[in-house]
């Protein structure tokens, strides 16, 4: 007897509907070749996509780009061995592969034909702070809400590869896409919008990352904004209420025409905080929250004002799209801190135990800032802060590193480990303080790297109930800090 026999009548009986029909596999040698232009060497189905042969899984399609200074081919055996099952390539090998003219074209072009094959309500992230953990928590609030069919990039995957790398990795069968981007220069978010074409934009908020190619916040608003120009017809825009450039990025979006989201403590904010109740112990913040004429309640598991303000963005975007607010709500109560965004660590200490926060992945003038408040708010034995320099900040590097003396302070720092040249200006600051007697500076060491760093950790030793904030701009290394004291613990 069948299994379909056996079936209950109502499974027999379970509606069907247009995404059965599609295939598991993510793409077949017919539908990349046809997307690319390219010439299949035979038949074969891939289930992801990758350009980085160390990352390569079974399965999956390997694009092998050229840049400058790298070509992929080269890595052509290497992901092969680690299970590839096909490549687009510019040159034929002795594999499975697509032959293209031009391997980035191609990505392009199988990013533009998973954007079109598929049905999902496509969600564009961007902002100076923020947008990896926004990105997070919207995937996180739509695949509870669609059981499992949500698909984001993943990592920090925000740039003019990543982008369409996540995009060409969209299954057809996808509900939700939620893609982050992140810029360096002006003209660089506009193409990006373009490989997604949006029918959501966020921007978290507007402050002075990349002030050194940028110049100014206005003109890192308007490049911000230019996420809008890639949104669909009657697509929505999410805008920080709060900030200065609110009625910048209002008329960007309004002359993308698209519908205004704005969300924050302002009267005017049409996803308007009510009231939040940090918890006694640092943690979980409650949050009341009014949306047109409805009320919410929901807990966030992130601690902090700066995540406050986020949970408002997801939750605008999740109105926007017609979600599950309840699921959102729950999704938020839930969340972890990410790698080098937050992640908390129990790590071993003199007497027990001490709290490591992983912020080592990226800082910026008013990312510094929240954490540093967070980690004032935090019941601690003592406060520790390694503070790594902060990139790209130009002719205003001084003046940035210098006004870290002040929520250094503010955050009741015991001791400070700063990191990196850019921190002189830091450095001096706080050795005029202390020898003029001014303010309650920490005591503090200044190093060269991560590795001086640890030592200067260990020299000054933990104990069970410290705090220790790690933060800094990526290039800095601070991960090697976080790795070693949580990989001894």
């Amino acid at each position: 007897m069948s299994v379909a026999a056996l079936a209950h009548p109502r499974m027999r009986a379970w509606p069907k509907v247009a995404r059965d029909s599609l295939r598991l596999a993510l793409w077949s040698a017919y539908e990349i070749a046809e997307a690319t232009g390219g010439v299949a060497s035979g038949d074969f189905q891939c289930s992801g996509v990758e350009m980085d042969s160390r990352d390569v899984r079974p399965g999956d399609l390997f694009v092998a780009l050229k840049g400058e200074a790298m070509d992929g081919h080269r890595f052509i055996d290497k992901a092969f061995a680690a299970g590839a099952a096909a490549a687009i390539v510019d040159r034929p090998i002795d594999w499975p592969h697509v032959l293209v003219e031009d391997t980035t074209a191609a990505l392009h072009a199988l990013a533009a034909a998973a954007r079109t094959r598929g049905e999902a309500t496509r969600i564009a992230v961007t902002g100076s702070v923020g947008k990896t953990g926004v990105k997070e928590a919207i995937f996180s609030a739509l695949d509870r809400a669609s059981r499992g069919q949500a698909h984001r990039s993943v990592r920090s995957y925000n740039n003019h590869v990543g982008v369409p790398l996540s995009v060409a990795r969209m299954s057809p069968r996808a509900r939700y896409g939620v893609f982050e981007m992140g810029m360096n220069h002006a003209g660089e978010i506009a193409p990006l919008a373009d490989h997604v074409q949006p029918d959501v934009a966020v921007i978290t908020t507007i402050a002075p990352a990349h002030i050194e190619n940028l110049g100014s916040l206005e003109a890192i608003a308007d490049e911000k904004a230019q996420i809008f120009t890639g949104l669909k017809p009657g697509g929505a825009a999410i805008i920080p209420a709060d900030s200065d450039q609110f009625e910048r990025l209002k008329a960007h979006a309004e002359a993308a025409g698209a519908e205004v989201f704005s969300f924050g403590r302002a009267d005017h904010a049409r996803v308007r905080l009510l009231d939040a109740i940090p918890a006694a112990n640092g943690g979980a913040s409650l949050v009341t929250a009014q949306i047109d004429d409805t009320r919410l309640c929901y807990s966030v598991a992130e601690p902090g004002e700066h995540w406050i303000a986020n949970s408002l963005a997801v939750m605008a975007c999740i109105y926007a799209v017609g979600g599950d607010l309840g699921a959102a709500g729950i999704a938020l109560g839930e969340m972890g801190g990410l790698k080098g965004r937050g992640a908390r660590h129990a790590i071993a200490a003199a007497g027990g135990r001490a709290l490591l926060i992983d912020e080592s992945y990226n800082a910026n003038p008013a990312s510094m800032r929240a954490t540093l408040t967070q980690l004032g708010q935090t019941p601690a034995s003592r406060r520790i802060a390694v503070l790594g320099a902060m990139g790209e900040l130009g002719e205003f590097s001084t003046r940035f590193h210098e006004a870290l003396l002040e929520p250094i302070e503010e955050g009741q720092v015991d001791y400070a480990v700063l990191v990196g040249d850019a921190m002189e200006p830091l450095v001096r600051k706080m050795g005029t303080a202390h020898a003029n007697g001014l303010g309650n500076p920490p005591a503090f060491a200044h190093c060269a790297g991560p590795a001086e760093a640890i030592a200067a950790l260990e020299e000054f030793g933990l104990n069970a109930g410290d705090a220790i904030l790690v933060k800094g701009s990526n290039a800095v290394g601070l991960g090697r800090l976080v790795d070693h004291f949580v990989s001894r613990s």
